[in-house]
């Protein structure tokens, strides 16, 4: 323990935000960090304590409580107290092959079950994290480390996403020859077009992957295996296959006039705008434009506040954000005791720049879509939505979402964003691998195994469980890379935590 009365001596400190209306002016991060010194303070704030639910990463009520990767939380934040940085990164780069993005877009399950907060604020390990991969940068810490002995034994990874990334760069470390193939026309799947550049800039996407090439790894981009490559020409190039191509089929809205031109899904609307930005900073026009326009989205998790950032940036008229569930607490019901995750509600970037331009939130709860409407050329002009509720269904006895009578209104709305989530893989893959599906369409494995019904090939990341979160995939990546490693050498000394 760095500080015995670190937590009583030093308030949480954090990472200055740029005020909303200055930061929609640009799409770049918005955060202005602590110096190293104020930073090495948080790091004191660390309890040590005797059971850390901070690196716990179990199930709780349903919900993870603590970091999925088992991150050694409290030995790095007394090394970033005691200054003693290297160490502190060689600690993070142990269980986490990636603290660069998780730093950025983690929702900090670390903190959510920090001791700190049972009576108090948290330490802010999610920014000591960036502090530590950050200097790692600077110092030299971070810089290629290729293995000094190759098995001859190669391995293909489909998909480019965390999972695949994770996986990739474990199974490089064991001295495999590893070939990443990704159909995008840049590496990092969801990293790079699925999360905007205002919360994760795509330079630093890119520096790792240098890296990751300096190291050894071979990426494809521009190859969409199971179209452009037949999955039986991989099998015979590749000893074993991992696929890590996410969980790629958006949720759909089924109401009348769902025709109508002017209506998206978020991953292509994210998509454009991010490949638009990186390739003309916007002047080729091939983003979707909503400059003056009314725009509804429907989604109230984080790919739904992405969307609403990212059409404030864009001068939109007016912005609405739909969302089926009621409203959450504002604090923790008695039902949700620390250390659960908290379900309460949460104002992210997206929504405080909203409540900046127009002046009130752009969250509408408990509300749908009934119907679009459309103009004569099929261009959308509003949508008429509905009020839902849980209501007793009287067959069944159950509890249903049903329409609330009487509760129809019509926004006007010339731009629709579906941000409803994903249903699982994408079929044209599995097909080609031949793999089993459940009734998600995930890929099936064995249990506790990432080996799917075909031999030789394993899934991992949302393909395997359905959409979660950077972190999770993650640790996917590294537990099917150690599944693979033990495959192909009888035995394995790869590190899972």
């Amino acid at each position: 323990m760095g500080k015995p009365t670190g937590f009583l001596d030093y308030k949480r400190e954090t990472a200055k935000a740029q005020e909303p209306k200055e930061r929609i002016r640009h799409f770049d991060e918005f955060h202005d960090h602590l110096p190293m010194e104020k930073q090495s303070l948080q790091g004191a704030r660390c309890m040590d304590c005797g059971v850390p639910f901070c690196q716990a990463g179990m199930t709780l009520a349903g919900m993870t409580s603590g970091c999925p990767l088992h991150n050694l939380v409290p030995e790095w934040n007394e090394l970033v107290y005691r200054g003693n940085w290297q160490e502190a990164y060689n600690r993070l780069h142990k269980t986490n092959n990636f603290p660069e993005f998780t730093s950025r877009v983690c929702p900090a399950l670390c903190e959510k079950a920090c001791t700190c907060s049972l009576d108090g604020e948290a330490v802010s390990t999610k920014e000591n994290e960036y502090a530590i991969i950050e200097n790692a940068y600077q110092k030299g810490y971070a810089a290629a480390k290729p293995p000094k002995v190759r098995t001859g034994k190669k391995v293909a990874v489909v998909g480019s996403g965390p999972s695949g990334l994770a996986a990739a760069d474990q199974l490089n470390r064991r001295g495999h020859l590893v070939t990443v193939f990704e159909r995008s026309d840049r590496i990092g799947g969801l990293l790079m077009y699925g999360i905007p550049n205002m919360k994760l800039e795509k330079h630093i996407i890119e520096r790792k992957v240098k890296i990751m090439e300096e190291e050894g790894i071979t990426f494809v981009t521009g190859v969409d295996v199971g179209k452009d490559k037949k999955a039986e020409e991989l099998l015979g190039e590749f000893d074993r296959i991992v696929l890590a191509c996410g969980s790629s089929e958006p949720r759909d809205l089924s109401a009348p006039g769902r025709d109508a031109k002017g209506i998206y899904y978020a991953v292509d609307f994210l998509t454009r705008n991010t490949r638009s930005l990186l390739e003309s900073d916007f002047a080729d026009k091939k983003y979707v434009d909503v400059k003056r326009k009314n725009v509804v989205i429907v989604g109230g998790g984080d790919t739904g506040n992405d969307c609403v950032g990212t059409c404030v940036r864009h001068g939109c008229k007016s912005v609405t954000q739909l969302e089926m569930m009621p409203k959450a607490p504002d604090q923790r019901a008695e039902d949700n005791p620390w250390p659960q995750w908290p379900k309460v509600c949460k104002t992210d970037y997206g929504q405080e720049e909203a409540i900046a331009v127009f002046g009130k939130d752009p969250r509408v709860y408990e509300t749908t879509v009934k119907e679009f409407v459309k103009d004569k050329e099929g261009n959308l002009t509003a949508v008429k939505t509905v009020k839902v509720g849980f209501q007793k269904d009287k067959k069944s006895g159950r509890m249903v979402m049903a329409e609330i009578e009487g509760s129809e209104r019509e926004l006007p709305c010339e731009v629709l964003i579906i941000a409803a989530g994903f249903l699982g893989s994408q079929k044209y893959v599995t097909d080609a691998f031949q793999t089993e599906v459940d009734g998600r369409s995930n890929v099936k494995t064995k249990p506790d195994s990432f080996l799917t019904s075909a031999e030789r090939v394993f899934a991992a990341g949302d393909m395997h469980t359905g959409q979660s979160l950077v972190v999770k995939a993650i640790r996917q990546g590294r537990e099917c890379a150690r599944e693979v490693d033990l495959s192909l050498m009888g035995y394995t000394n790869l590190m899972v935590q």
